[in-house]
């Protein structure tokens, strides 16, 4: 098993490199298409059915852009799609879920103090979540609310907050934020997939076939690809999110994403409005400076402390069972107590640490046991922890570590 948890670390670290850099080309290439369209200019000589230009200089060279509103007058001999930056990052941001959340979902997902669920169960909730927010966000945009973009904005916001609050009630904190960013994802993903290759391959096959392509297709696109860009930004907030219990272990956690979203729409409309060549509104650095001074007020709100009690009595699990029962087991728990406790508790003792790096909490045996992995993984095979190594943990403690975790796994 020991072997195993390496190569599942392994795994779950080549998956997230993955997910990081298809999630770049997706992001790269939404805010360059969206700032090439809110750029363009009206020109003499513009070919039939062109809607504007623009000329940009980059790489040693000039490029000379111009967007139809619709379509040319004939199909062109080469045409780039971009479709496979939003599928892949969507792909390998669920592979990551499933070996985080899923496969950990004993430690990562399920807060058994907030639900009583089996994982299965979490696993459930978890998948059957993803696909709802689509199809109620669909079933808006295509009713006679799609007219009125602010009005559908408004709703997709009050949506993502009851999504984030219901989280809340089942998942851990950090789960939450997760869910939410994958569920927004799915949204984004969903819009390339349904709506706007379809629409666009309509256009294509119309022009192929000789027929003027209906302009409803364009304007549907648009609106779906505009929700996008005010999207991506929250979610990669929300991807981010897990390194900073600030954000994900507070209280208020939720309410945190949910302004979260409404910083994204601040920034976006600065940039949108620049790169229209209008007037920038600096106005929205204001407010985006206000929600951010707002949350992190909102991180200092304690948790109750009914929550921390019903934690401390929290009764073992299968699998922590077997760790506590290993040989080593009370030599493991002294180390950790002297050497990583001081970070890792409800009211941390370390000069600038505020709550427990990744919400790990390591001051009982149970606690102790549930970290088992991670501390064979961070603190055993590798000195990741303490970082710096300042609890000077000896090289024989990280070996007991090591033997401790092995004849558990035996």
């Amino acid at each position: 098993m020991n072997e195993f948890a390496i190569m599942w670390d392994w795994m779950a670290f080549a998956v997230r490199w993955l997910h990081v850099i298809t999630a770049i080309a997706w992001i790269g290439s939404s805010f360059y298409f969206i700032a090439l369209d809110l750029g363009l200019r009206k020109a003499p000589n513009l070919p039939v059915g062109a809607h504007g230009e623009e000329w940009q200089v980059h790489g040693g060279g000039f490029y000379h852009i111009r967007k139809f509103l619709v379509a040319p007058e004939a199909m062109p001999e080469h045409l780039t799609w971009f479709k496979w930056e939003s599928y892949s990052t969507w792909l390998s941001g669920a592979a990551l879920l499933m070996i985080v959340y899923w496969a950990g979902g004993e430690l990562y997902l399920i807060d058994q103090n907030k639900a009583e669920l089996a994982l299965w169960q979490g696993i459930f909730i978890s998948a059957l979540s993803l696909s709802i927010g689509w199809l109620v966000y669909d079933f808006l945009c295509k009713s006679p609310l799609g007219e009125y973009p602010t009005i559908l904005m408004v709703l997709l916001f009050g949506l993502l907050v009851a999504m984030g609050w219901g989280y809340n009630q089942i998942f851990t904190g950090r789960a939450m934020m997760l869910h939410l960013g994958a569920f927004t994802a799915t949204i984004m993903t969903a819009n390339v997939f349904f709506i706007i290759m379809p629409n666009q391959r309509i256009v294509v096959k119309d022009l192929q076939e000789g027929r003027t392509p209906d302009p409803k297709y364009g304007k549907i696109a648009k609106l779906r690809s505009t929700h996008n860009n005010y999207l991506t930004l929250p979610v990669v907030f929300l991807m981010l999110s897990n390194h900073y219990p600030l954000a994900f272990a507070t209280e208020y956690n939720w309410l945190i994403a949910a302004l979260v979203f409404l910083m994204g729409v601040t920034i976006r409309h600065f940039f949108n409005t620049m790169h229209a060549h209008n007037k920038p509104p600096y106005w929205t650095w204001l407010v985006t400076a206000i929600l951010f001074i707002l949350i992190m007020w909102l991180s200092t709100a304690p948790l109750s402390q009914s929550d921390l009690e019903d934690e401390e009595a929290r009764a073992m699990t299968a699998s922590e069972q077997m760790f506590a029962e290993a040989e080593g087991f009370e030599n493991v728990t002294d180390i950790v107590l002297g050497r990583c406790s001081m970070c890792h508790a409800r009211e941390p003792g370390y000069d600038g640490i505020h709550r427990a790096p990744k919400n790990v909490l390591l001051e009982t045996p149970t606690e102790i046991a549930a970290a088992a992995r991670a501390i064979y993984l961070h603190s055993g095979v590798s000195e990741a922890m303490p970082p710096a190594n300042v609890s000077w943990m000896e090289p024989e403690e990280r070996r007991a570590i090591v033997a401790w975790f092995r004849d558990a796994s035996s």
